[in-house]
């Protein structure tokens, strides 16, 4: 694509160098993957800033640069090199817009289904992904525990991706013959402009707690980040919410968008009703247009009621039919490391990416519920580095609650003393039910090799990773693989 041709779609502040004769076919904000016919855009990271690497993205053959902040770099240098540079108010925006462009607005080819909230987004997207594929409807996912184009899997770091990754992703599902594509909407992503420009046709909002605050440094911050991705839903698209979570009426006052309601303890457009679960999975029924619909998945837990209903909004409103809806639920494989129970005859270990004080709570009540009081609930947990220190002594407190023994052990610690992250989440610890054990593989295995043979073993935190960031450094660790170890 000319840059001529792109160039018309952004507000610039100033543009130096002739545009109408450079062509293009990739946009990046990483200066290493620049090479000749290549775009680079430079934004302000958390741990660095990509306009010090402007002059290294030149020498690697980048022809136009587009920044917002001049003062690091001579005018000189553009000149000299014959390197486009177009300065702009806001990178991030730019990148966005630019992607959207070059990639031809892929977003418009594809029903687009968004969801956001603090938990269930990656469940959520499981639900429709298998709704839709059971229903030979071809579809793409972008989340967490990876991104999908049909069946073909691509690995992911991010839970929504920058802008140029989203577009990429969303042309090659296009290209797929792609007809849906669900995609996790993170705070981060709202905040950074990652999800700019993008045309959602349906926004799903799960719930929304107390999380990130070391990004967002308050609820009141967090709320309204996820508020843009409903005040920028289009008047035609549609909101698939849960009315249970009282923050709603915020996050949704603005939009123009069409509201549908769902809820297990509310009146709702569709309601949830007469839940049960084991540790085998979760059976329920759906209310909707006055008729009552039985539902059944493997997923356990009422919170798995609530991600399936939305799923199962999203995909009506998406044009499939009611039994449609349900038969995906029911085929619906188990989500890598949520709520994942692994067996030993009696002796069950449940997996779980619970790492919030509000998602341990959900996940230990769900296994007391289970449990009756007739079997010992371990708890192995930590508190990730580098992040809220705040839900550490609450998490602490919770576990120590809901647990009759718990193991307190690392997290990811980052760049943090783990030790001091351990401190933190004793502070929270006022009875004598628990032991510090800073190896997270011991601390599995002296949970699982004590505990009695018919107890239940949650290990919370990280559940689908395939690893620990120790100073930075990430090293191979699976909760699931070390926990079949010593099983």
């Amino acid at each position: 694509m000319l840059l001529s041709q792109l160039i018309n779609t952004l507000q610039t502040i100033q543009v130096i160098g002739y545009t109408d004769d450079f062509e293009f076919d990739n946009i990046t904000i990483d200066s290493r993957q620049v090479k000749k016919g290549t775009l680079f855009i430079a934004i302000k990271g958390y741990k660095t800033d990509g306009h010090l690497f402007i002059q290294q993205a030149i020498s690697n053959g980048a022809s136009v640069v587009v920044l917002e902040d001049d003062s690091k770099i001579s005018e000189q240098i553009f000149i000299k090199n014959n390197v486009v540079k177009i300065l702009v108010e806001n990178s991030r925006i730019a990148l966005a817009k630019l992607a959207d462009t070059l990639y031809g607005s892929p977003s418009k080819k594809l029903n687009l289904i968004g969801i956001t909230g603090t938990k269930g987004k990656t469940t959520t997207t499981y639900f429709l992904k298998s709704i839709f594929e059971n229903a030979n409807i071809k579809s793409g996912l972008i989340g967490t525990n990876k991104n999908m184009i049909g069946q073909k899997e691509i690995k992911t770091k991010m839970t929504t991706p920058e802008a140029h990754i989203i577009n990429s992703l969303l042309n090659e599902m296009v290209k797929e013959n792609c007809k849906q594509c669900v995609m996790e909407v993170s705070s981060h992503s709202l905040e950074l402009h990652r999800v700019d420009f993008l045309d959602f046709n349906v926004g799903v909002f799960t719930n929304i707690t107390s999380d990130h605050l070391d990004f967002h440094n308050n609820f009141e911050n967090y709320l309204a980040a996820k508020k843009i991705f409903f005040d920028q839903l289009k008047p035609e698209a549609k909101i698939i919410y849960n009315k249970d979570d009282e923050n709603y009426t915020k996050l949704l006052k603005d939009s123009k968008a069409e509201k549908i309601s769902y809820a297990l303890h509310s009146d709702a457009d569709i309601k949830i009703d007469n839940v049960s679960y084991s540790l085998e999975g979760t059976n329920f029924t759906i209310k909707y247009l006055g008729k009552e619909h039985n539902v059944a998945t493997k997923l356990i837990g009422e919170f798995n009621a609530y991600n399936a209903t939305a799923a199962f909004a999203a995909s009506i409103y998406s044009g499939l039919t009611v039994s449609q809806a349900i038969a995906g639920i029911t085929a619906t494989p188990q989500v890598p490391g949520r709520f994942e129970v692994i067996n030993n005859n009696n002796k069950k270990v449940i997996v779980d990416y619970s790492h919030t004080a509000d998602s341990l709570k959900q996940a230990l009540s769900a296994i007391k519920h289970i449990v009756q009081d007739e079997r010992p609930v371990y708890t192995v947990f930590g508190c990730g580095g580098d992040r809220d220190k705040t839900k550490r002594p609450v998490m602490g407190s919770i576990a120590e609650a809901l647990s009759d023994y718990v193991y307190v052990t690392s997290d990811n610690p980052r760049t943090e003393d783990p030790f001091e992250i351990l401190n933190d989440i004793q502070k929270g610890l006022k009875k004598d039910n628990h032991k510090i054990i800073e190896d997270r593989e011991e601390a599995i295995k002296q949970a699982i090799e004590k505990a009695e043979d018919n107890a239940v073993i949650l290990i919370a935190g990280k559940g689908h990773e395939t690893y620990q960031e120790i100073n930075g450094v990430r090293n191979y660790f699976s909760d699931k693989e070390v926990a079949l170890k010593y099983l």
